[in-house]
C-alpha cells in the first residue's frame, strides 16, 4: 500500500500534459460557448433561447475548470497566447488571476485545517466555538454556508467575495478585480441598453447564474460531505487531507464533461499538476485512489451535504444543527 510521499510520487507520471489535448479541449469549449451564446441571443423561438442559455452555463463551468487547471500550471504553460486568453477569461469569469491564484493555492495548502484562515474555503466552526460565539457571529457563519448563499454564488462568492472584497482589501495588488467588476457591469449594461432585456438575460445573466451556482456547490460539496475529516494544524498532513477531506463526486458522462473531471477531487488535491483529462487515468491506475469518499448530485446527497454545519471533535464528524440542539 502506497501512502504519504510515496503516494504523491506515484501520481507524478500523470502530471505530464498532452499539449495538443490541452489546446483542443480549450478551443472546443470556447467554440461551443460562443455558439450557444449566439443561439441564446438570436434563436427564433423562446424555448431555443432558454435551452441555449442553460447550455451556456454548463459550458462555462467546463471553461472555468480549464482556467483553474491553467492557474495550477498543469496545462498550457509558457504560451503567450494561453496567457492572454486565460487572463481575459479570468476577468470575464469574475475570477481575476491575482485573487484566484492566491486564494486557491492557499486552499490547496491548508485544505481541512481547522484553525487556519478561511481563505479560498467555506468557513468551519467547531461545535464549542459556535456555542461560545455571539448571535451575530452565528448568523453570519450559518449564512455563509446557507444553500441560498451558495446557489447565488454569482453574487456572494464571485462578484462580492472574489472581486469586491479583494479590491477593497488591497487595491494595488488586486487592481484586476476592479477591472473585472467594471467590465462585467459595463458589458451587462451595454447588452441591456442596446439589445434589450432578453439578450441581457439569456446571454449574460442566466448563464452566469447557473455556472456560478454549480461552481459554488461543487466547491462546497467537495469538502463538506458526510465522512469528511478536519484536523488540528499539528495533526494535518497534505496527502491525508487530499484523501479524507476531498470527495470523489460521482456524475453521469454529461456532467463529467461539463465539470472537466473536477469530481475526481481527491486525485486533484493529491497532485494539482495532473491535467483534468488525465485525472480518471490516474485514479484507474493507482489502487490507493480507488476507494474515495463519495458524494454526488443526487438530491439525497445534496441535502446531506447542506445539513452539515459544525465540526464535532469528540465524534470526529460534521454535524447539523439538529444534533447540536440534542446535545446542548
Amino acid at each position: 500500500m502506497l501512502e504519504g510521499k510515496d503516494l504523491i510520487i506515484a501520481t507524478k507520471p500523470f502530471g505530464k500534459e498532452n499539449r495538443f489535448l490541452s489546446w483542443f479541449h480549450t478551443f472546443v469549449a470556447f467554440f461551443l460557448l460562443t455558439g450557444v451564446l449566439v443561439a441564446a441571443a438570436v434563436a427564433p423561438f423562446l424555448i431555443m433561447r432558454i435551452i441555449a442559455s442553460i447550455l451556456a452555463g454548463f459550458v462555462f463551468v467546463r471553461l472555468f475548470v480549464i482556467y483553474h487547471d491553467y492557474q495550477h500550471k498543469s496545462i498550457l504553460q509558457k504560451s503567450i497566447v494561453a496567457k492572454v486568453i486565460m487572463y481575459v477569461y479570468g476577468l470575464y469569469s469574475l475570477a481575476p488571476a491575482s485573487i484566484w491564484k492566491r486564494s486557491h493555492d492557499y486552499h490547496h495548502k491548508h485544505n481541512s485545517k481547522l484553525f487556519s484562515a478561511n481563505i479560498g474555503s467555506f468557513p468551519i466552526m467547531t461545535k464549542q466555538k459556535f456555542l461560545n460565539s455571539s448571535v451575530k457571529d452565528r448568523r453570519e457563519y450559518l449564512m455563509s454556508r446557507h444553500p441560498i448563499t451558495i446557489m447565488l454564488g454569482f453574487f456572494s462568492m464571485f462578484l462580492i467575495g472574489m472581486c469586491v472584497n479583494s479590491f477593497r482589501s488591497n487595491p494595488r495588488k488586486h487592481f484586476d478585480s476592479l477591472i473585472a467588476i467594471v467590465l462585467h457591469v459595463g458589458v451587462a449594461a451595454l447588452l441591456f441598453i442596446y439589445f434589450g432585456w432578453q439578450v441581457w438575460f439569456f446571454v449574460w445573466f442566466l448563464p452566469f447564474l447557473i455556472a456560478f451556482a454549480i461552481g459554488a456547490y461543487l466547491f462546497y460539496a467537495q469538502h463538506n460531505f458526510p465522512g469528511v475529516k478536519f484536523k488540528d494544524n499539528t495533526e494535518w498532513a497534505y496527502e491525508t487531507a487530499a484523501l479524507e477531506s476531498s470527495s470523489y463526486m460521482k456524475m453521469k458522462a454529461f456532467m463529467r464533461w461539463c465539470t472537466a473531471n473536477i469530481g475526481y477531487h481527491h486525485v486533484h488535491h493529491l497532485n494539482s499538476r495532473i491535467p483534468f483529462y488525465r485525472l480518471p487515468e490516474a485514479m484507474a491506475k493507482i489502487p490507493e485512489l480507488q476507494h474515495p469518499k463519495v458524494t454526488s448530485f443526487n438530491i439525497r446527497d445534496i441535502i446531506a451535504c447542506f445539513k452539515l454545519k459544525l465540526w464535532d471533535p469528540e465524534i470526529q464528524q460534521m454535524i447539523g444543527l439538529d444534533s447540536l440542539t440534542l446535545t446542548t
